[in-house]
């Protein structure tokens, strides 16, 4: 049973920073990619980032790009959202997701496993 677990979300100020942490269970995904996505009220899920397992590739929406760094720790199975700089806009439930062996990293729909969700909310 594969697990994932997201942590670290919470409430800052604007300008703030958060580190959102992802712990996968029940099985490894060393060629996998591991991808943050966001979905603010009355708005849909949207691609924040990814991150390559064993090659340790990135990537990022442009609304995000020189902000936020994705990172992984292969050792604890976790995958960890850095989030600097962070304004309003950025105010979103988070979920972490494994993709499947294929398929568009920004789109959710090739995304096989998904956490339960973080809250982050910045305030102005």
């Amino acid at each position: 049973q594969v697990q994932l677990v997201e942590s670290g979300g919470g409430l800052v100020q604007a300008g703030g920073s958060l580190r959102l942490s992802c712990a996968a269970s029940g099985r490894t995904f060393s060629s996998r990619y591991m991808g943050w996505f966001r979905q603010a009220p009355g708005k849909e899920r949207e691609f924040v980032s990814a991150i390559n397992w064993s090659l340790g590739n990135t990537y990022y929406a442009d609304s995000v790009k020189g902000r936020f760094t994705i990172s992984r720790d292969n050792a604890k199975n976790t995958v960890y959202l850095q989030m600097n700089s962070l304004k309003p806009e950025d105010t979103a439930v988070y979920y972490c997701a494994v993709r499947r062996i294929i398929g568009a990293l920004m789109n959710q729909d090739t995304y096989e496993y998904w956490g339960q969700g973080t809250q982050v909310t910045v305030s102005s």
